[in-house]
């Protein structure tokens, strides 16, 4: 402890003040305080201490790390308090050197992952907080001006550049390939000692980095088996791809562990961009994101974040929480589109086509939704709703129009729908709710949903064949056809894909092989006695190929593209579209 008086100078000091200072307590009298335990050395210290001697501050407390006269450091925690009864102060040192030491050495513990002795979770966001928050203050230095289109940070300071400060952050965002293989098969020790081993070749690779300003990216085990290589002040795309391969390089190569000689593979996903205006949170968002990418294109390879795919993504997400609800609010509609007679040209039936009124998105096809709706389960409701609207439908046209041949619609079925519910409960419900007969109502399948269909699938599709409904196949030629399976099957319609008929727009560049594939589909599902139907015919030279093959029904926009309900009213017994 040393007295000081109002002026900042020590008054006296006792042994133990001169013992850690390294020097005689005598010698300290008439010394400035705040030199000998540095307390000007900011400014914030520097004014709480003046106000004590001032009187106008009780007391303050700081951490100093101060140097002893035989040279090593140590670090004090430095009190000043008033002198009661006077106006001197009293100013305590105390060595926390071992107290810090030990902090220290906790701290490593708490923030290092203890298999492989990297920066784990904490750490590594901690870290990346750090540096978007110091890309946030050079931007707010040096004038930045934000462009929210590219979603960049243009600088005019030449400063920054000049002193390896880009205010960029890159991340690669690796993920072992089958590593649960490994633990499962060989044991969790040996898991560990190759999870060391791709720390070290890690670690390796960002320490040889050759753009690398400070010595080394932080690489850090995120957990399980995931890893990240954070790079502060990333030069643009081509380093972060150039560490993304070389990390990939390394990990291929076998690793030797204790008599197991071991090849992984890594996932990564990558993303580069300026620290200003993006979060911790959408960073490590974007890095998931593009490490599922890279999973699901086929593993061992890396992937650059791609707004556009993203935001695609996004909308897909958007799509599915609200897809529920929309049936409820009744955002979706039916259009329908004219099967026709290729001998004569006339109306036939109609397809059911669903559209989504989305309110943010506009008006979606089914080609938007339709995969989504299967994934969740609302297939089945929204199916059910398509289903009873176009039953209604039809018969609606068959009331208004008595005179006239009815016209049967076709609606197209997913296969959940009838794993997830009563399909046949469901139509035998729906056909006499609306009075719609049977033989009016056809339901497509795929092909591939249809072919090999076994258990329940086949004995739904035949109570609805022995119900009168028509059963069609949509699609048919484009998976895998089991011909001899096909006659068991209680199917009366077969719709060739539209691949096919695109095959001979007319005479002139007809493709023989395609019109030779199609004769024989036509005379096979005739002979099995079934009809076909042509879809996307566009041109009078495919209708007229199509009829002298001996395709029944033709479906595309050389007759009619989806239109509404009262579009297809005007078409029922008027002239034929086209023959």
């Amino acid at each position: 402890m040393a007295v000081v008086d109002q002026d900042g100078v020590v008054v006296t000091a006792n042994e133990s003040f001169g013992a850690l200072l390294g020097t005689e307590p005598r010698a300290l009298r008439d010394q400035a305080a705040a030199d000998l335990v540095d307390l000007a050395s900011d400014g914030r210290t520097w004014h709480a201490y003046r106000e004590v001697l001032r009187g106008r501050r009780s007391r303050f407390r700081c951490t100093r790390r101060l140097k002893h006269a035989d040279g090593r450091s140590l670090w004090a925690e430095v009190t000043v308090a008033p002198v009661p009864d006077s106006r001197r102060v009293l100013l305590s040192i105390t060595d926390i050197s071992d107290r810090r030491e030990l902090q220290a050495r906790l701290r490593h513990l708490q923030m290092h992952d203890p298999v492989t002795r990297l920066p784990n979770r904490a750490l590594f966001f901690e870290r990346l907080s750090a540096a978007l928050e110091a890309s946030a203050q050079d931007a707010a230095d040096s004038g930045v001006v934000a462009d929210p289109e590219a979603g960049e940070a243009i600088s005019s300071s030449y400063e920054s550049y000049r002193y390896g400060r880009t205010g960029r952050i890159g991340l690669c965002y690796l993920d072992l390939d089958g590593f649960k293989a490994v633990n499962d098969t060989l044991g969790h020790r040996v898991g560990d000692r190759l999870l060391a081993a791709v720390a070290a070749r890690l670690t390796e690779c960002a320490d040889s980095d050759g753009y690398t300003r400070s010595g080394g990216h932080l690489v850090a085990r995120l957990g399980g088996d995931e890893f990240a290589v954070l790079v502060e002040d990333s030069t643009g795309t081509e380093q972060l791809a150039d560490l993304a391969r070389s990390v990939l390089c390394a990990l291929q190569q076998p690793f030797d562990l204790a008599g197991q000689r071991l090849s992984v593979s890594a996932s990564i996903g990558v993303v580069e961009r300026s620290g200003h205006g993006t979060t911790a949170t959408a960073l490590m968002q974007a890095a998931d994101t593009t490490l599922y990418w890279a999973k699901a294109d086929g593993k061992a390879r890396w992937t650059l974040f791609d707004p556009e795919r993203n935001a695609h993504r996004m909308t897909r997400q958007a799509l599915s929480s609200t897809l529920r609800p929309a049936v409820e609010r009744g955002e979706f509609a039916l259009e329908y589109q004219p099967l026709v007679e290729l001998a004569d040209g006339a109306v036939r039936g109609v397809e059911a086509l669903v559209r989504w009124n989305h309110p943010q998105f506009g008006s979606l096809a089914p080609n938007r939704f339709i995969a989504i709706a299967e994934e969740d389960g609302s297939i089945v409701e929204l199916g059910r709703w398509v289903l009873r609207t176009a039953c209604r439908q039809a018969r609606q046209w068959q009331k208004d129009h008595p005179g006239e041949r009815p016209l049967f619609v076709s609606v197209n079925v997913a296969v959940r729908q009838v794993w997830d519910s009563d399909l046949v409960a469901d139509v035998a419900g729906i056909l006499a709710e609306t009075g719609l007969a049977p033989h009016l109502l056809q339901l497509e399948l795929t092909e591939s949903a249809v072919m090999g269909s076994a258990g329940r699938p086949l004995q739904a599709l035949q109570a609805l064949s022995d119900m009168g409904v028509r059963i069609a196949i949509d699609d048919f030629g484009t998976g895998y056809s089991n011909l001899a399976y096909l006659s068991r099957l209680p199917v009366s319609v077969l719709k060739l894909d539209g691949s096919f008929v695109r095959g001979f727009q007319d005479e002139e560049h007809a493709n023989p092989a395609d019109e030779l594939i199609v004769e024989a589909l036509v005379q096979l599902a005739h002979r099995l006695g079934l009809t076909v139907t042509a879809e996307c015919v566009e041109t009078s030279g495919q209708a007229s190929r199509l009829r002298s093959i001996g395709c029944d029904t033709g479906q595309g926009w050389l007759y009619s593209r989806a239109v509404a309900p009262d579009r297809i009213a005007e078409l029922i017994g008027s002239e034929p579209l086209s023959v």
